[in-house]
């Protein structure tokens, strides 16, 4: 049986999944590049690896794609401006971490988000064609867990931010 998903029911449906949030960056040409996403999973233990989905229609996608590494900076709730702003289109590249604390991920030198929860820095090991995403998976390369320690995590549920209390 195949019939149409309406989008804005997909959306909807889809939307009932709280999501974590989190800063996906890499470094094109010494140029910093981000987005905030939510479509990221762990998939392996051995060799670690975890996927993300960029949008075909978005400046990162060619740039995580040729750059072959990235970096992603698991958000904290007090950290919802910085989702806010890296899922805004058309912000300045060369100003778009402006007045954002960031420091290198010491293998790949992507930006990774000062404070957040943990950052884990990649380089891909796959892609596969995801429709309107690209589905790219990456080796984790290092890993740190900066600002773990007893607060709350940014999540993403029903086209809202929402705060799950940390431990």
């Amino acid at each position: 049986m195949t019939g149409a998903v309406p989008p804005e029911d997909f959306r909807a449906a889809l939307g009932q999944f709280a999501a974590g949030i989190l800063i996906m960056s890499t470094l094109q040409d010494g140029v910093a590049h981000a987005m905030t996403a939510n479509a990221f999973t762990s998939v392996s233990l051995e060799p670690p690896l975890v996927l993300v989905c960029v949008d075909k229609g978005v400046r990162m996608h060619d740039a995580v794609l040729e750059c072959g590494s990235w970096a992603v900076s698991v958000l904290a709730a007090d950290q919802q401006p910085l989702a806010a702003r890296f899922a805004r289109s058309g912000r300045d590249l060369h100003t778009q971490f402006d007045g954002v604390a960031t420091e290198p991920a010491p293998k790949t030198g992507c930006p990774v988000i000062t404070g957040a929860l943990s950052w884990l820095e990649c380089r891909t090991w796959a892609t596969y064609d995801g429709g309107d995403h690209t589905i790219v998976v990456g080796e984790v390369l290092g890993l740190g867990l900066p600002g773990a320690r007893g607060r709350a995590a940014l999540l993403h549920h029903a086209s809202h931010y929402r705060e799950l209390p940390g431990s």
